[in-house]
């Protein structure tokens, strides 16, 4: 199945990546390695959105603006993909991906009417 858009949960110890739809979302989690480092990590998580056409960062801590800095440092390519950057506390899966695909469906409607 097709996914577009995707959402990440972020924290210095884990991150989820949603890749959806309407109907279906697939779910990667990847866990920060402290033998690895940060940046290993921050690398991995831009890995796994790169396939994404429009993304949304999300996360309770500072973690999230991390994530930022490093796509714009070592994968600009993606930067243009970034739609969001919002604070979200420890919400569950399905929270997540409900609310990505609330603000994709307003983002994705708003490009529309300017079209």
């Amino acid at each position: 199945m097709s996914h577009f858009h995707a959402v990440v949960w972020i924290d210095h110890r884990q991150a989820n990546v949603f890749h959806f739809n309407a109907e279906d979302a697939e779910k990667l989690t990847l866990r920060a390695q402290h033998t690895a480092g940060e940046e290993g990590y921050l690398h991995g998580v831009a890995q796994a959105l790169s396939d994404a056409g429009e993304i949304l960062i999300t996360g309770p801590s500072s973690a999230k603006t991390e994530l930022m800095k490093h796509i714009a440092h070592h994968d600009p390519q993606l930067l243009s993909r970034v739609a969001g950057v919002e604070s979200a506390d420890h919400p569950t899966d399905g929270q997540i991906v409900a609310h990505a695909r609330h603000y994709f469906e307003s983002t994705d409607r708003k490009t529309a009417q300017k079209v």
